[in-house]
């Protein structure tokens, strides 16, 4: 048994008088009472207890002990009590990072309502389409879309998006269309580096990797510049299905070789607190994670549809 909770047998029976109404305090039963008492008296070399059939009292040691044990927990209650005060109000500054067209879509008017939430709260919003270092760069919460390897960071799960190609219908009508992967290597291609390597597109074919090689005509490194460019028909480009998503359902983009899609890429919130994160922290956790998890564009099956 731990300690504090030693610690917790002993005030108890002092303060109801007996074994058995301590146990009866703390939900015990009174033999797991008495041998959390023998179990302390026996690490602290002395007995803190004097028994009677009819009474029970602290010796000279247990009264000494006695309220050292009421200091400490007490103490520790009262840091429960500032942690939970904490979560229900919390102050300081809290820095999030996020993709910038995600963060733009999604994050950004949820750290506006958790601004007006929790005024006490100053954010540092950072969106950048690279990865962002935790620890090192100073970022208390990091919006994070791929596969995760850091085991030091502790992930909650909001969905999924898919890895899609890309083209605009008046492209299509100039130059055909792709019926498999290979064939972009005779197409006008546009590599978004936050998506594809610029010189290898990745697809997938009967449950398979397919790695296909290109020569693109444009390299770019902002998601809205790739589909810029595929809605001035410069070529065919490859992102995530929340990028395209409100040219496709306006018809402005065609979604290309969707029987050769790859795996969906896990979307994740990350923080470095596993325990006792700080009120700043778990408030926007909690304040962000229903909304983002019922985002359609974050559902591989709708995700799907688009």
């Amino acid at each position: 048994m731990d300690k504090l909770r030693e610690m917790e047998v002993f005030v108890a029976i002092v303060d109801r008088g007996s074994f058995t109404g301590a146990s009866e305090k703390l939900g015990m039963s009174t033999p797991a009472v008495s041998r959390a008492l023998n179990s302390l008296e026996a690490r602290l070399g002395t007995q803190l207890l004097a028994r009677t059939t009819r009474t029970v009292r602290p010796t000279d040691a247990g009264v000494g002990y006695l309220d050292a044990c009421r200091k400490v927990l007490d103490a520790i209650t009262e840091a429960d009590a500032n942690v939970a005060a904490d979560h229900l109000n919390p102050v300081g500054t809290l820095t999030v990072s996020a993709p910038v067209l995600f963060g733009q879509r999604f994050v950004a008017p949820l750290i506006n309502a958790f601004a007006l939430r929790y005024p006490e709260v100053n954010v540092n919003a950072v969106y950048a389409d690279r990865t962002t270092r935790l620890l090192e760069e100073g970022v208390d919460i990091a919006i994070r879309i791929g596969h995760l390897g850091d085991s030091t960071i502790f992930a909650v799960p909001l969905g999924t998006v898919r890895r899609r190609t890309y083209a605009a219908p008046a492209y299509i009508a100039a130059h055909g269309e792709p019926s498999h992967p290979r064939d972009l290597m005779n197409h006008h291609c546009v590599s978004f580096t936050g998506v594809s390597s610029p010189f290898e597109w990745v697809f997938n074919e009967n449950g398979s990797r397919l790695p296909v090689r290109l020569q693109p005509r444009m390299i770019v490194d902002l998601s809205p510049a790739a589909v810029l460019a595929a809605l001035d028909g410069v070529g065919i480009t490859q992102l995530l299905s929340y990028q395209a998503a409100p040219e496709v359902l306006d018809g402005k983009l065609r979604t290309l070789l969707t029987a050769f899609e790859p795996e969906a890429v896990p979307v994740n919130l990350l923080h470095i607190e596993r325990r006792g994160a700080s009120g700043k922290v778990r408030a926007f956790v909690d304040f962000v994670t229903d909304s983002l998890r019922s985002n359609p564009h974050l559902q591989d099956e709708d995700a799907t549809a688009t």
